[in-house]
Order: C-alpha cells, then sequence, then structure tokens
C-alpha cells in the first residue's frame, strides 16, 4: 500500500475513462501525494511523512504536533 496519504488515508480509487465516443475504459484516480519532511520542535526531531495536500492544509491548520498526537493514538509509528 504505497500510494496511501498518512493522515487522511486517502488512496487510489477506480473509475472510467469516457473518450469523446463515450467509450468507457477503466482507469485509477491516484491521490496527489507528496513526500514531506517537518521538523517536530516538541521531539526536537525532523520526521518525513507521504501526505496528500489536503493532509498539508490540515497540519498547517491544527499544527504538527497536534496530528502526530492523533497518528499516535491511532497506532502508526511515526
Amino acid at each position: 500500500m504505497a500510494r496511501v496519504c498518512q493522515v487522511t488515508g486517502k488512496k487510489p480509487v477506480g473509475g472510467n475513462k469516457v473518450s469523446h465516443s463515450n467509450i468507457k475504459t477503466k482507469r485509477r484516480f491516484l491521490p496527489n501525494l507528496q513526500t514531506k519532511k517537518f521538523f517536530l520542535a516538541e521531539e526536537n526531531k525532523w520526521i518525513t511523512l507521504k501526505l496528500t495536500t489536503d493532509a498539508i492544509r490540515t497540519i498547517n491548520k491544527n499544527g504538527l504536533f497536534n496530528v502526530v498526537k492523533g497518528l499516535r493514538a491511532q497506532g502508526q509509528h511515526i
């Protein structure tokens, strides 16, 4: 499961590519994942997370420490 956001849990979904002549073929919609390094000041260390751009906005809004604390409460190793 390489293409999964660590914060939001977004992953690829399936759908149809629809041509001009309305022919449907299967395709995948991939999340907009970015690998980003953050400095966690409370623990004085750098952490690397694989996030969607939506999750980066969530970290900007709620703060990195609160997001990491929530992830650890869910059982993820960070």
